[in-house]
């Protein structure tokens, strides 16, 4: 009889180490994806908050010869920062990079807020601008196509 007992309880102590090692990966997994879960929640939360409209006028000179000009306005809640790196542009479906664009905030400040003006400026350099122009504006999730005809 004691052989038994000494085997139930080997047992039940090697049982009890399974499960506190199980619910010590659980507690750990549970954790983490909490965690993945509230950033993800930010993120939705910021990119629900951007929001900008292109406000340049197609029929007037946003082509001058050597750049495209963009006039964007921030219509959204969320301030954002004015730098080439935050904003992505496409002209006729072409990705144009960082070093070709040049963003100027229109107001006092660094942070390009609710109600202010930026302007893009754009390189001619790697694309031939010529007829019908498409251009897509990119910031923050938020995208906006703006053509015009040169």
């Amino acid at each position: 009889m004691a052989s038994v007992s000494v085997s139930h309880m080997i047992l039940f102590i090697a049982s009890m180490l399974i499960a506190a090692s199980v619910a010590g990966v659980f507690t750990e997994t549970v954790g983490q994806l909490s965690s993945a879960i509230d950033d993800q929640g930010l993120q939705v939360s910021e990119d629900v908050r951007t929001d900008v409209e292109i406000i340049s006028d197609g029929s007037v000179d946003a082509y001058n010869g050597s750049y495209i000009r963009l006039h964007v306005k921030n219509t959204g809640s969320e301030s954002l920062v004015p730098v080439t790196d935050e904003i992505n542009l496409f002209v006729d479906g072409r990705f144009v990079p960082a070093g070709d664009v040049s963003v100027t905030l229109l107001s006092d400040g660094d942070l390009w807020r609710p109600g202010d003006v930026v302007r893009v400026d754009v390189d001619d350099d790697t694309f031939t601008i010529d007829g019908d122009v498409r251009v897509k504006l990119v910031v923050n999730g938020d995208e906006e196509v703006f053509e015009f005809r040169t």
